[in-house]
């Protein structure tokens, strides 16, 4: 059995999570994590509803404790669980649980997509004129990386995380930045012309 604390977030393997605990539920469930040691997990909430995988959650620290009892907490994600049954209250406890079920996740890809994502990736940021550190080897680049910051809605960040292996991820990523790409090449022509409104514009006649 798993305490769950669902949100309306997505997460990701390894990633580092912080978070503000205000509930009285997840007070309690965050004060047993750091007493045991036990786990955690998050699945998203989305159309009203807890979806079925998630993510195992570690407490890393507890940054910060305010008078009222709220905290400022550290995590780190670590691997993906299928919820089997839902349970809205554990006994004796005001948070929510279920029995999951570890799910197997590929994390090796294709070297030459993982290069063409960091160029296409590279390109994309700096259009939009985002400082963001790419690795140099694509042997170091996985696409959960780069998955919060590329333009996704929270329902396509679920269904990425519902992608269970590379090189599948790697595949849905390019076809997003290719969707992507031309948009936001649009926008900066428009940006441009907006920029240049009421300057003198060179005469060039067409034939």
């Amino acid at each position: 059995m798993l305490p769950l604390f669902p949100l309306r977030m997505v997460v990701f393997p390894e990633e580092t999570v912080k978070l503000h605990i205000f509930e009285p539920r997840y007070r309690q469930l965050i004060g047993e994590c750091e007493q045991t040691g036990m786990t955690f997990g998050i699945p998203a909430y989305l159309n009203d509803q807890v979806m079925d995988l998630g993510t195992e959650i570690q407490l890393v620290s507890v940054e910060k404790r305010f008078p009222n009892g709220e905290l400022d907490i550290s995590t780190r994600a670590l691997g993906l669980f299928r919820i089997e049954r839902f349970f809205r209250k554990l006994p004796n406890r005001l948070y929510a649980g279920g029995e999951i079920r570890r799910v197997e996740n590929e994390m090796d890809g294709d070297l030459l997509v993982a290069k063409l994502l960091l160029d296409k990736l590279m390109e994309l940021f700096q259009r939009l004129q985002v400082k963001k550190t790419l690795p140099q080897d694509p042997a170091d680049f996985h696409t959960y990386d780069i998955a919060h910051q590329v333009g996704f809605s929270l329902e396509q960040e679920y269904d990425f995380l519902c992608i269970l292996d590379e090189i599948g991820r790697q595949q849905y990523l390019l076809e997003h930045l290719e969707r992507l790409l031309p948009t936001v090449a649009e926008m900066d022509e428009i940006r441009r012309k907006a920029q240049m409104n009421g300057h003198f514009k060179n005469a060039i006649p067409p034939l």
